[in-house]
């Protein structure tokens, strides 16, 4: 993995990543001059016992801009700068202009309930120069570079003090709320573990000290003991299920077979197998619909807390929209107000639907 760090205009971070050497001689461009004004800051939700954090400068930011207008996309054009310069390089990294948690070190507002800063960060990743490609469309050799890259960032991000969990995932298609249609992800690192992952990993403990493993770890070991009912893929070091447990219609879960905290933790062998299982799933969504699949993406490894973590178990959730081929599903009242999850489809049945998508990998 070759990088370049650039430093922005307005100062935000960019790094490039590539395959190949990156070209030394490259400049950080930016469709902003100034830094960006405000800070954010968290509120407590005293019912809910969590945390919710407000950027109302976030109203001021891109929101479906013209064709013609890409900010992710390469441009040699000096009249309409964007976030990424023109050059051999693979996947960028740089500081969102418009973060939910840390920029800005103005103090919190004083409240009647307990206010703090809203530490942290906020990273956009673009996958590709190419504004018409996917993430599954990518080379295999470009979807392992990206996993290094967020092992990377999560590296990075996780030495600081100020956070405690770092979470990639992506946005994809307008039904989920993308403003930019450039293939790209986010990376956000917050200052507490959020509340779906402190959950999950508060299980995790109580299994893997009630078992000697993790959840995920036993799930991955009974779907494939049980002949594949619900396996989309399966290779040596990763597999890819529509897990028993389904809340979604087509929902899928990617993990490497053998736990690992993080992507850090990745040795090449499952880095590339865990390439080629995304990849499979994200050609199979596609391949059902005929059309590129609105899809939420996010990936839950171990806490960045500084403790030890053997229960962690790295995979990525994928939640599709969809409930048939031609209505969406949204989450309707059992859900929102309840959290209990109602489904009129069986996992298998989604599953043996998802199976019958042939795909190339190649």
């Amino acid at each position: 993995m070759h990088r370049l760090q650039l430093t922005k205009p307005d100062g935000r971070q960019l790094t490039l990543y590539g395959r190949e050497p990156v070209d030394p001689g490259l400049r950080a461009p930016s469709p902003f001059a100034e830094p960006l004004a405000g800070a954010a800051h968290l509120r407590w939700h005293p019912l809910r016992g969590e945390w919710v954090t407000y950027a109302a400068y976030r109203q001021g930011r891109t929101f479906l801009p013209p064709p013609e207008y890409n900010p992710l996309a390469v441009t040699r054009d000096p009249a309409h700068p964007t976030e990424v310069p023109a050059g051999a390089w693979d996947v960028a990294v740089f500081d969102n202009r418009f973060p939910s948690l840390g920029h800005g070190a103005g103090a919190p507002p004083e409240l009647i309930v307990p206010t703090a800063p809203a530490a942290g960060k906020c990273e956009v990743v673009v996958f590709t120069q190419d504004p018409q490609s996917s993430l599954g469309a990518l080379a295999l050799d470009h979807i392992e570079l990206l996993l290094q890259v967020w092992g990377e960032r999560t590296q990075l991000l996780g030495e600081r003090e100020d956070i405690q969990f770092v979470l990639p995932f992506e946005n994809r298609g307008a039904e989920v709320g993308v403003t930019l249609h450039h293939p790209h992800g986010q990376i956000y690192a917050y200052p507490v573990v959020p509340p779906v992952p402190a959950r999950m990993q508060e299980v995790a403990a109580a299994h893997h000290a009630a078992k000697g493993m993790g959840p995920l770890q036993q799930l991955i070991e009974a779907e494939r003991a049980s002949g594949g009912e619900r396996v989309i893929y399966q290779g040596s070091h990763a597999i890819a299920f529509v897990p028993v447990c389904a809340r979604y219609p087509y929902e899928v879960w990617v993990a490497p077979i053998d736990p690992v905290p993080g992507f850090a933790a990745l040795n090449p062998a499952q880095r590339a197998d865990l390439a080629r299982a995304l990849k499979t799933v994200l050609l199979k969504y596609d391949g059902l619909w005929q059309r590129p699949l609105p899809y939420l993406m996010a990936w839950y490894q171990a806490p960045t807390d500084g403790a030890s973590h053997p229960e962690a178990h790295l995979h990525a959730q994928f939640y599709p929209p969809y409930r048939t081929r031609d209505r969406l599903k949204y989450l309707a009242g059992t859900e929102l107000a309840a959290g209990f999850f109602a489904m009129d489809a069986l996992p298998e049945e989604k599953a043996r639907e998802l199976q019958q998508v042939e795909v190339r990998l190649a």
